[in-house]
């Protein structure tokens, strides 16, 4: 999927799927662990992801590239069970924020995700990531109570929107 500059937008850029071991989201995924540890002194490896969870049709991850094939963004989803996907890595390179391409990322992995048969998606951030809260809430998230057990709740978000 192309799409050119438009309000909001510098530059053209390109999001298609891609595998969560590539190299290019890889490095990516290693920008997004930096800055949440950065943020919060740990962060989940997104090396302990296994690579599977993101294959088709049980899952999806998109890489977000510009017209020069330098990697902006990614982002991806799996079910967590028969019609909720939870939304997962998703990561905008600093140089290329305050553009919408992290709500652009977003809209298409939700559409992915119903277009598998989900009915929900979740997620989790950290309280100290101000910007994705007020993005998710944009985008009408709800908080939930944790979904995952090994959670802190000082730190730990989680959040639920229905398709």
């Amino acid at each position: 999927m192309t799409h050119t500059a438009g309000p909001g937008l510098q530059s053209a850029w390109t999001m298609t799927p891609a595998p969560y071991d590539d190299p290019v989201v890889q490095e990516l995924l290693l920008g997004l662990h930096g800055e949440q540890r950065s943020m919060y002194g740990f962060a989940d490896d997104p090396a302990d992801t296994p690579v599977s969870q993101f294959v088709p049709p049980r899952g999806s991850f998109l890489l977000v590239q510009d017209e020069e094939g330098n990697a902006l963004g990614c982002g991806g989803w799996w079910f967590l069970d028969a019609q909720t996907a939870e939304i997962k890595r998703m990561y905008v390179r600093p140089e290329a924020r305050a553009q919408s391409l992290g709500r652009e990322i977003l809209l298409h992995l939700e559409a992915g995700a119903k277009l598998r048969g989900a009915t929900s998606t979740q997620l989790e951030t950290g309280v100290a990531n101000t910007a994705a809260l007020a993005l998710y809430r944009a985008q009408g998230y709800m908080p939930i109570t944790s979904y995952r057990p090994d959670r802190n709740p000082d730190v730990n978000r989680a959040l639920r929107k229905d398709l």
